[in-house]
């Protein structure tokens, strides 16, 4: 039997009492205020007790509310799933999206990050068979998810293994801050574990690369567990490889003391281009290849190579 008390006895009797009163928005009521108390009872019978009641049987009590936006036939319905001081606590009912729900998000979450508006995302929702489309707010609250899972994939730890290589690089894009669109520095770190796996460790977003703002991305890095290596301890950062960029260079020898640091090749051989010219730099930038491609390090010292007037050392 129904609570003559919850909020859907509440809103049934106004319905009975006034049928003028039986419209779309009242049903949307009260699918929620059902929902509602379907959630709280499953809650209840998680911590031992009801909201307020003293029994020897609880485990826990609660902790405030989270709100959770369902969408269903008569529109968006908000729910409040109760938060527990001890544990975790998700209602059996909301269960986690269908296959095809989640196919669903992640095309309109690609879409979003690929620059398309979300009056477009609502016409793509639409023309994959969704006939109601889809709301600009919606469209904001499932794109939320990204922020949510780029915040804990930058802020995983690192120690889970051994990294002994950095590739450090960064480019700049045009992105929209503060209602400008600005050219901003994005520093991206990849490591390479001891197995030769690559792994993306950190992205950052800059005004420029100067030395502070690369200080800031690999002092994140310690922070977040990245290890040096030292001489008691060899399993840490062993050599970080990167353009010439003074402000990484100097953030290298600050942050990550002890470990070495190479030029990268390709950027190296972007270097030469620029400097010869593309009709010359071709011939120097294969012998280039074929002094790192040595796999014997005697081998890899030859007399600098001149061309086109111009001098180039080539480093070991």
């Amino acid at each position: 039997m129904a609570d003559p008390n919850s909020a859907v006895s509440t809103l049934i009797n106004q319905v009975l009492t006034d049928p003028d009163l039986a419209h779309s928005d009242v049903f949307r009521q009260m699918l929620q205020a059902g929902l509602q108390d379907l959630i709280e009872a499953e809650a209840t019978a998680t911590i031992g007790a009801a909201r307020y009641e003293r029994s020897e049987d609880r485990s826990t009590r609660r902790n405030g509310s989270r709100k959770k936006t369902l969408a269903t036939p008569s529109g968006e319905v908000d729910l409040a799933i109760p938060k527990l001081r001890k544990g975790s606590f998700f209602p059996s009912l909301l269960n986690p999206r269908r296959r095809v729900d989640k196919a669903l998000y992640a095309v309109i979450c690609q879409a979003w990050i690929d620059g398309v508006s979300t009056r477009k995302v609502d016409d793509l929702v639409r023309a994959l068979g969704n006939e109601s489309g889809i709301s600009r707010s919606t469209v904001s609250r499932i794109c939320a998810d990204i922020d949510e899972a780029v915040a804990e994939f930058l802020a995983r730890r690192l120690d889970h293994t051994w990294f002994p290589y950095l590739f450090v690089d960064a480019t700049y894009v045009d992105v929209r801050h503060r209602g400008r669109v600005v050219s901003q520095a994005v520093a991206v770190v990849t490591g390479v574990s001891s197995q030769g796996r690559r792994e993306i460790l950190t992205m950052s977003v800059g005004d420029a690369e100067s030395t502070d703002f690369w200080t800031q991305v690999l002092r994140g890095l310690r922070e977040r567990g990245l290890k040096v290596s030292t001489e008691t301890d060899p399993e840490g950062v062993a050599l970080v490889i990167s353009d010439a960029h003074s402000g990484i260079k100097a953030a290298v020898k600050a942050i990550l003391p002890g470990a070495g640091w190479q030029r990268c090749r390709v950027h190296f051989a972007r270097n030469v281009t620029q400097r010869l010219g593309s009709a010359h730099s071709k011939p120097v930038n294969a012998l280039i290849s074929t002094i790192f491609a040595q796999t014997e390090y005697s081998l890899r010292w030859d007399p600098p190579i001149a061309c086109a007037g111009a001098t180039l050392l080539i480093p070991g």
